[in-house]
């Protein structure tokens, strides 16, 4: 029987531009489909989303506002938009989800407009602790909750991954009645109709600069190899997607389903990307590595990190990798015509300024050598932010240095975090200011020599135009004010910058 209490489920504006099918906030759908009415509203195609919210909130049917949260850009719309939930219908329940939720919890939780925050993965959270609410039950004992009670913080017994196999289905024919599907396949290199896509939770590994690592404590599940064929060949069908990005923390953990998930997809017409780790493919067969090519994957997106093994143990990476495996892995991929997308951490803290600067000359030293092996390696370069495990090396050394996060929620809309989340200014004190413009300087002119594969709208004119004036500066290190580059971005072309747009869209 449905309850007469409806459900808001929102999905706050996460990109100016491209959109992609919210994965998240379908999941939640998924939980209460058939049990809860429920409304899906996206700020990423509302004009006014709090006019939307605002007239479902007005008819007086709904009692729960349940947001996903991360972190940047989403911020800009969960943070004010709660407040007025919380302002205008102080009856209304506010539920949030997602990583800032998770991480950042204190600071949501003595906001004072932030009721309940899902702790990690709500496909059984959610539906219990609405099931809570509405009979008046006590929801203590259900777990992955965090609430306040009492002045006290209450953190609930984190729970196992549930089996993916089990889980509803997503519910995109529900989606497509608020939105139509088509605007969230965008066009990209790697299609015309590009879906985005979770068939796992979790990564098994323990970086301590990531942010799924206290969420999912080193675990991972993941759907099999046919029910995410399955799934993708329902979307072909009813859409016509013909590409998809596998937005899985960790897509590759399990070579098995990954070869028979490419043995089951190699005949679709279906190209795709995902993420992973080195020293994880590494160990992959050639066999498996040359059936994923025939199979369509075309890009894999690698956390390469830095060239330096020391700073790499750092990490807390938790496997194998080192610098030269990172730079044998880029040629071997290259044998089997596969694009290794490297990112890069610049910036880590160090015992002073001078080793600081030392390790960032090493990495660009060390990304123009991964260049040099192959060519089309997408190398995204990121300025160190902090996000690190507490009880890790890295996180003693962070907050040694005097690194702090906002203490109140609100204070994550000022200008400066923004940027910091868009990893743009890192408002770290052992990075200067001299450091942050070497690091962007050489972007600039790395971006410009090696435009990115993924940017399928400029021309080859346009490319030889960027590598010709940029030649100069990248084969003899003269990184400082590229003016010129910039102009030529800001008044001729727009060349992408993968490390703050993602796939280029339209």
């Amino acid at each position: 029987m449905l309850t007469m209490n409806k459900i808001i489920l929102f999905n706050p504006r996460s990109a100016n531009s491209k959109h992609r099918i919210p994965n998240s906030i379908l999941q939640v759908g998924a939980s209460i489909q058939g049990k809860y009415e429920y409304v899906f509203v996206d700020g990423n195609l509302e004009s006014d989303p709090w006019e939307k919210i605002e007239s479902y909130l007005k008819t007086n049917s709904f009692k729960y506002f349940a947001s996903t949260v991360m972190p940047g850009q989403q911020l800009k719309q969960a943070i004010p938009f709660s407040k007025k939930v919380r302002e205008q219908f102080p009856e209304i329940k506010i539920i949030w989800g997602g990583y800032f939720a998770s991480n950042q919890y204190k600071s949501a939780i003595d906001s004072g407009f932030v009721d309940i925050i899902i702790n990690g993965p709500g496909d059984k959270a959610f539906p219990e602790l609405i099931d809570a609410l509405e009979t008046k039950s006590d929801y203590s004992i259900i777990e992955n909750l965090i609430y306040k009670k009492d002045d006290a913080i209450i953190k609930t017994k984190k729970s196992d991954l549930f089996d993916q196999d089990s889980l509803p289905p997503l519910p995109y024919d529900y989606l497509n009645t608020f939105y139509p599907i088509e605007k969230y396949l965008g066009k990209t290199f790697l299609g015309n109709k590009t879906a985005a896509y979770h068939s796992s939770v979790g990564c098994p590994f323990t970086c301590s600069f990531c942010a799924v690592v206290p969420i999912y404590e080193a675990r991972w599940k993941g759907k099999s190899a046919v029910n995410v064929f399955n799934d993708l060949m329902q979307l072909k069908s009813k859409y016509g997607i013909d590409a998809v990005e596998f937005h899985d923390n960790n897509f590759f953990v399990s070579e098995k389903r990954v070869v028979e998930f490419s043995n089951l997809i190699k005949n679709q017409n279906i190209t795709w990307w995902g993420e992973g780790r080195i020293d994880t493919i590494d160990k992959y067969k050639d066999e498996s590595l040359a059936l994923m090519k025939e199979a369509g994957c075309k890009m894999i997106f690698f956390g390469a990190e830095t060239g330096n093994d020391e700073i790499l143990k750092q990490m807390d990476k938790g496997g194998t990798q080192t610098g030269e495996q990172i730079k044998r892995f880029a040629a071997r991929l290259k044998k089997f015509g596969i694009i290794p997308e490297y990112s890069f951490v610049l910036g880590l803290p160090a015992k002073n300024d001078e080793i600081v600067s030392k390790q960032i000359d090493e990495d660009i030293k060390f990304i123009k050598e991964i260049k040099e092996i192959n060519p089309d390696t997408e190398i995204i370069i990121y300025v160190y932010s902090p996000v690190p495990t507490e009880g890790s090396e890295l996180y003693e050394k962070v907050s040694a240095a005097g690194f702090k996060f906002p203490q109140k929620l609100e204070d994550w809309l000022n200008s400066d975090w923004e940027s910091f989340d868009l990893r743009k200014n890192p408002l770290t004190p052992w990075l200067k200011p001299f450091m942050v413009d070497k690091i962007k300087n050489f972007e600039t002119v790395l971006n410009a020599y090696y435009p990115t594969a993924s940017d399928f709208k400029l021309t080859g004119f346009q490319k030889k135009t960027m590598r010709w004036i940029s030649a100069f500066r990248y084969k003899t290190n003269l990184y400082h004010h590229p003016y010129e580059l910039k102009a030529l971005q800001k008044f001729w072309l727009h060349y992408r910058q993968p490390e703050i747009e993602g796939f280029y869209s339209e």
